[in-house]
């Protein structure tokens, strides 16, 4: 149990950075978005991973 609230952990803080940036810059395509945006949805991969083979 402790492995799912590290990575909802993970998530929410990488959500809360990927908002932080989308509000400081103008383009959504800037790399530092679009980088970040990689990272988040690579760590809901790995939750939704993790949630399927606890099923």
């Amino acid at each position: 149990m402790t492995e799912l609230l590290e990575l909802l952990k993970d998530i929410e803080n990488l959500r809360k950075n990927l908002l932080k940036l989308i509000e400081e810059k103008e383009n959504l395509q800037d790399p530092e978005i679009v980088a970040a945006s990689q990272i988040l949805n690579a760590a809901i991969s790995e939750y939704n991973k993790y949630i399927k083979k606890k099923l």
